[in-house]
């Protein structure tokens, strides 16, 4: 209704809105709560230029219709659960979604969790693979570990063969980190990474470094790197 705290956003009819080309009309029961609609919430988020205004950029439901052949080639079909990363209307009983951004939603998950997948695992899957180019048998460096982001880079580094280090600011963020999967954790508030990364290699260093800080970290992530590593520099 206005610009401020939670307390604006209120509920509101608004008509159905249209799928066009290569999209699918989704009943919504589940949206993640995402950095860019709190600002969007605030007035420091200017809407895309064609999406919806209300804020919501993951959404979990069901497919009630959409483009036929889209769906088709994309091995979708009215009546699949699926989560999905929009540009806009997440908060709403429908949603338009680009078949492209859609995900089928993991057995075992409910919506709500489904609804937590798409923004972290599209932006680590472009990032440190896409980007990154990270290869089964190297070692991919998380700075940030038990954020949304690094939660998601652990799980999908092992899942692709990698060798995962990641860095947390305390001993009971570290342990998460391992527990989820990394094969080192380091607490950067107490142990140098740089000293850590090269002793958790035998000297060779890291092939790929996911950085959510930059600023001076990238100064010392140079000296992490192995030959031909790469850093990726995101949320910034």
């Amino acid at each position: 209704s206005s610009f401020g705290g939670p307390e604006v956003l209120l509920p509101a009819e608004r008509p159905v809105p249209q799928w066009g080309a290569g999209e699918v009309l989704v009943r919504v029961s589940a949206s993640g709560v995402n950095r860019p609609d709190v600002l969007q919430r605030m007035g420091h988020y200017p809407v895309p230029p064609g999406a919806s205004d209300i804020p919501g950029l993951e959404v979990a439901g069901t497919i009630v219709g959409g483009d036929a052949k889209a769906m088709l080639d994309a091995g979708f079909k009215v009546g699949d659960r699926i989560c999905a990363l929009v540009a806009g209307g997440g908060y709403a009983e429908l949603c338009v979604a680009p078949v492209g951004q859609c995900l089928p939603v993991p057995e075992g998950l409910t919506d709500i969790e489904a609804a937590s997948l798409p923004e972290t695992f599209f932006t680590v899957f472009s990032n440190v693979m896409d980007r990154g180019r990270l290869q089964k048998g190297e070692t991919l460096l998380i700075q940030g570990g038990t954020s949304g982001i690094g939660v998601t880079a652990i799980q999908l580094g092992k899942a692709f063969g990698a060798t995962v280090i990641a860095t947390a600011g305390s001993d009971d963020k570290c342990k998460a980190c391992l527990d989820l999967g990394a094969d080192y954790a380091i607490n950067y508030k107490t142990q140098d990474f740089v000293a850590e990364c090269k002793t958790n290699t035998n000297g060779k260093g890291v092939d790929v470094i996911l950085d959510m800080v930059a600023g001076d970290y990238v100064k010392r992530e140079v000296e992490c790197l192995a030959e031909d590593g790469r850093i990726v520099i995101i949320a910034v």
